[in-house]
Parts: C-alpha cells; sequence; structure tokens
C-alpha cells in the first residue's frame, strides 16, 4: 500500500514546492530605504592667528531637522589670521588657495557645484573692524574673490559674533560628545539622558564661556535658544573681546612697560627687545598707550621671575567693582552659577597641557593647578629651557598664560574647588577638533533640504525567511520520496 501511494506523494510535494516558490515571487512588498548619498560642506575657520579649513559629510536625509554631520578632513592655512594681512588685502585670499586646492580632491568631482562653503572670522576681525572698518572690508572682500574662484556652492564670508562663538563651540562639544544624539547598538538614533557640557574656549583675542542653564538669563544678550534634534535648549554665553591668550599677554606686557622695569611673569634671566607698534596697536591696548610714542622704535625689557607681582599684574584685568545683577563673573557681566561638568579647548588645553605632561605637575584640582602655576613662574630662564628645551619661542609667556587661565577660571568664572573637578581640558573629541567650526556647519545644515532616499522594492525580512524554509523543507521532502520511490522501483519482483 505504501509503495503505491509513493507515486502520488511525489507529484503533490513537487507542486507543493513550486507554489510555495511561486508565493516567494508574489508575496506583498514594501519600501526599503536604500543608504542616502553624502553631502559636503566646507567651513574656514578664520581666527586671529591663523585659519583652518574643515570639511565636514552627512547622509542628504537628516535627523530631526539637523544633519548627521562628521570630519571628512582638514587643513591648515600657511600664514597668520586673515587680519594680519589688512595692509595688504589681497594677500589675505592668496593665502588659502593650498587648502581650497586641497578641498577640491576632498569633496567628490560630483558634489562640488552642490558643497556649501562658508568663512567665519571670529575675534581677530572684530578688533581690526573696530579700529578699521574699511580695511576689515578689504579683506572680506580679497578672500570672497577668491572664494568665488572654486567651484563650491559659495554662501558668503562673514564676521561671526562672540555670541556665535561661543554657542558653536558648546554644539560642537556636546555633539562630538554625544550629548545631544545617540547611535545605539540596534541600529537606532536615540536621545542619551545624560545632560549637556558646559564649554570653554580661549582663542587669540577672545574668550567664551556657553553651558546650558535652566532660568532665564537675567540679561537678555547673554541667553540663546536653540532646538537641535527636536529638543529646546536654553544656553547661557558670554565672549569676552581682548581676553584671548595673545591680546592678553599684550596686555600684561603693556602694563609691565608702564608700571615695572621689568616684566615679573617672565621668566629670571630672560631678555629681549620689544616693538612699540606691535604692543600699541591693538584696540585691547589702547587705555595704556602713551600720548606719544615712536611704533617703530624697540625697548628692552626682561624677565624677573617675581610670582606675586605677576599675580597682581593679571589681576588688573580684571574688574568685580560693579554688577548690576543679582551675580557677575567680571566687569559687570551677568553670569549664573556654573553647573556640571564642561570641556576647556583650544589655548585652555595647551596652557595646562604644558603644565602636565611638558613640566610632568598635577593639575587635577583647583589647589593643585594654582601650585603648578606657581612652579613656574618661579623658574628661571635656564631652568624652563632645560625642563622645556622644545617649546621655542612661546616657553617665556607660559607662566603669564598659566596665571591667567587660573585666575580667570577661579576669580572670573567662580570655579571653586568642587565645581573645578568637573572641568576637562580637552583638544580633540575621537578625531574631531573641538572648536566652533563643526557646530556651526550643524547649524547651517537647517538650511539644506534633505534629498528623499532611494528607494527600492523589497520583501518583509521575516515573512521572506519562512516561506523559504517552507519551499526547502518541501522540496528536500520531496527529493527523500523520489529515492524511496527508486529504491521501492528497483526492490519489487519483475512481473511475469
Amino acid at each position: 500500500m505504501a509503495g503505491k501511494m509513493l507515486p502520488l506523494l511525489s507529484p503533490l510535494l513537487l507542486a507543493a514546492a513550486g507554489l510555495a516558490g511561486l508565493l516567494l515571487l508574489c508575496i506583498p512588498t514594501r519600501d526599503v530605504r536604500e543608504p542616502p548619498a553624502l553631502k559636503y560642506g566646507i567651513v574656514l575657520d578664520a581666527g586671529s592667528s591663523h585659519t583652518s579649513m574643515f570639511v565636514y559629510k552627512w547622509p542628504a536625509d537628516k535627523e530631526n531637522d539637523t544633519g548627521i554631520v562628521g570630519q571628512h578632513s582638514s587643513c591648515d592655512v600657511r600664514g597668520g589670521g586673515i587680519s594680519s594681512y589688512a595692509d595688504n588685502p589681497s594677500k589675505a585670499g592668496q593665502t588659502l588657495a593650498e587648502c581650497l586646492d586641497q578641498a577640491l580632491q576632498d569633496v567628490p568631482k560630483e558634489r562640488h557645484q552642490g558643497t556649501p562653503l562658508y568663512l567665519g572670522a571670529t575675534a581677530g576681525m572684530r578688533l581690526l573692524n573696530l579700529t578699521s572698518p574699511e580695511a576689515s572690508a578689504n579683506v572680506l572682500t580679497a578672500v570672497t574673490r577668491t572664494l568665488t574662484q572654486y567651484p563650491f556652492d559659495f554662501r558668503g564670508a562673514r564676521i561671526l559674533s562672540g555670541q556665535d562663538e561661543g554657542v558653536f563651540g558648546w554644539v560642537t562639544a556636546n555633539y562630538l560628545l554625544e550629548n545631544f544624539i545617540k547611535y545605539g547598538w540596534v541600529g537606532r538614533w536615540f536621545r542619551p539622558r545624560k545632560g549637556t557640557l558646559g564649554a570653554m574656549d580661549l582663542g587669540g583675542a577672545s574668550t567664551q564661556i556657553t553651558f546650558e542653564t535652566a532660568s532665564p538669563a537675567e540679561d537678555p544678550a547673554n541667553e540663546v535658544q536653540l532646538r537641535l534634534y527636536g529638543q529646546h535648549y536654553r544656553v547661557y554665553t558670554h565672549s569676552f573681546l581682548c581676553y584671548g591668550r595673545d591680546q592678553v599677554l599684550r596686555r600684561l606686557l603693556a602694563s609691565a612697560l608702564q608700571n615695572h622695569s621689568s616684566h615679573p611673569c617672565w621668566p629670571k634671566g630672560y631678555s629681549t627687545r620689544v616693538l612699540l607698534g606691535e604692543v600699541y596697536e591693538s584696540p585691547c591696548t589702547s587705555s595704556l598707550r602713551p600720548h606719544s610714542y615712536n611704533s617703530s622704535a624697540t625697548v628692552g625689557l626682561s624677565g624677573s621671575s617675581s610670582l606675586a607681582l605677576c599675580r597682581d599684574l593679571v589681576s588688573g584685568l580684571f574688574s568685580f567693582s560693579s554688577c548690576r545683577f543679582s551675580r557677575c563673573s567680571f566687569n559687570g557681566v551677568f553670569q549664573p552659577p556654573v553647573a556640571g561638568n564642561f570641556i576647556a579647548f583650544s589655548a585652555f588645553f595647551y596652557t595646562v597641557d604644558f603644565l602636565r605632561t611638558v613640566m610632568g605637575l598635577p593639575v587635577a584640582t583647583l589647589q593643585q593647578l594654582e601650585a603648578a602655576v606657581a612652579t613656574v613662574c618661579n623658574q628661571t630662564w635656564d631652568e624652563l629651557q632645560a625642563r622645556a628645551p622644545k617649546e621655542g619661542a612661546r616657553l617665556p609667556d607660559y607662566c603669564a598664560g598659566a596665571m591667567f587661565v587660573l585666575q580667570l577660571l577661579s576669580l572670573g568664572y567662580g570655579f571653586d574647588e568642587r565645581a573645578f573637578r568637573g572641568v576637562t581640558f580637552q583638544k580633540k573629541a575621537g578625531d574631531t577638533a573641538v572648536g566652533w567650526a563643526l557646530g556651526y556647519m550643524l547649524n547651517l545644515t537647517n538650511l539644506i533640504p534633505a534629498d528623499p532616499p532611494g528607494l527600492r522594492k523589497g520583501t518583509d525580512f521575516s515573512s521572506w525567511v519562512a516561506l523559504l524554509l517552507l519551499f526547502a523543507a518541501m522540496l528536500l521532502a520531496a527529493l527523500v520520496l523520489l529515492l524511496l520511490q527508486a529504491r521501492s522501483a528497483k526492490s519489487s519482483p519483475s512481473a511475469i
């Protein structure tokens, strides 16, 4: 009886397997998203001492109104900042050519025309604009002339406000540290529960402090409200012009020339000749400028390694005499109490890194930082050169720079011992430098339309797997039955 059923079952199973295969072709399909194409954007960070170019990339579709942006490449422009070419504006544009040529290679050719190109100038140009608006305009015109010669989508060269610089630096830091949005192991973007970090930036001509706050700022000029990844943030920010490292050193030098026979922050045994024009040409030293002086004249000045006098010289940069708000940082500027963790970058990082890596001094607490500053400021020139032989021209100014960082954080911003433990001095997050440029690009991607991703037809994955297994099982069963039928036929006695 079983032998008679085999010939009947085999065709039925083969037919069922064929039907399952047909169903695989006919089951409903759904739209499956292809990986979106990449877009690119270029930001030129025209700082007071130098210009850097950053090339960013992000998917053409966007996540909750803000592109997922990452750094693609970077390039440091040779020479000084564009503000240093006030007397020769055309050279300001020419210096950018080498990095822009690199961008032509870094961005795929078919993406050149659709790649936005921006130049943002910071405190160096803000100062030039104060002293000579015409010279500032000429420099921006010259760099614009160069930038428009490239096949990118040039969107403008402008001077950023101090508020912009501070807020975009804060955005960059928190974006890189995944405080806004994070890509989970399950393949989805989600918002972390941790809060945001405060950001402190010390540039060449200005310094910025920015952090999230729950309460409205008493001074509306210090508050910015942002929307990132569908979330709202209230942020306090302030930029202090003339409180960048280079301008602070210039102001201290002007004070030393006016009030001391030597520079108390320079190491004993160090001496140099100072060009008066370089000291007094800045608006940051206007209050210390003599009524008459020869800008091309030089004067000799030596260091004295005087810790107490250096401390007094630096403290003279801050004024705490008046405040029309419930509380202030310094110079009458409103600031709520610092709270939470902070990241300090740019010259904050370079200064503290010198203390802990080159000098080998602990700086984990405010007390340790103060002791490290005292150690550096008590060194003679010979002692400093022996401990840091590779630091070159910056070496004489580390005492002044470190003393300024110490007083800015403790006296200026109000970090006590407990709050200071939450400050991290950091140059990069991952492979990306922390600064305002990435935050600027993150903001500007809101203006770039999101391309619809390519679609293809695809089967629902679970249905496809189930039918495939069914097809394989039926096909295997049919083959087994065919083998059994063949064996049965061979073993059966031949009919007479």
